[in-house]
């Protein structure tokens, strides 16, 4: 499980060093891909696996599951960690998530995130707000 907030560098090469503790779930290596809200997410193999079978069984006669296919697939990569625990973000997916130099690493349950940090910031203050409150919407779904 991908837990915690960490902040990290990416190199002139577009190279990001994933977390320590996060590196033995992606040992088996990972696939990159646009996130909502304008983050990426990054998934262990197994748990890519099965959002692809999801993705299989939607019906591609419905434009809105092409459209959502598309931006799901077309933008992600497999990456294995290097030596030093790295992976490539592409220039693609570094622009759709406005990431520079500096990166928020985020953990999300069973994958992790990539955030610029004013976005995370942004993002994060709003979402405080709502989980004070998380009875309420959890309630909503029966839990």
């Amino acid at each position: 499980m991908f837990l915690g907030v960490y902040r990290h560098t990416v190199d002139g090469k577009g190279r990001l060093v994933l977390p320590a503790r996060y590196r033995d779930r992606l040992e088996k290596g990972c696939a990159i891909t646009k996130g909502r809200e304008r983050c990426l997410d990054i998934y262990p193999m197994d748990i890519w696996d099965r959002e692809v079978e999801k993705y299989q069984k939607l019906p591609r006669t419905d434009a809105r599951v092409r459209r959502m296919i598309r931006a799901f697939f077309a933008g992600a990569v497999h990456q294995n960690l290097d030596a030093a625990g790295r992976v490539h973000l592409p220039a693609l997916l570094r622009d759709y998530a406005g990431l520079g130099r500096q990166v928020v690493v985020t953990g999300s349950g069973e994958l992790a995130e990539i955030w610029d940090p004013e976005a995370w910031k942004e993002y994060n203050e709003q979402a405080d707000d709502y989980y004070a409150n998380i009875e309420e919407a959890l309630s909503e779904y029966g839990i």
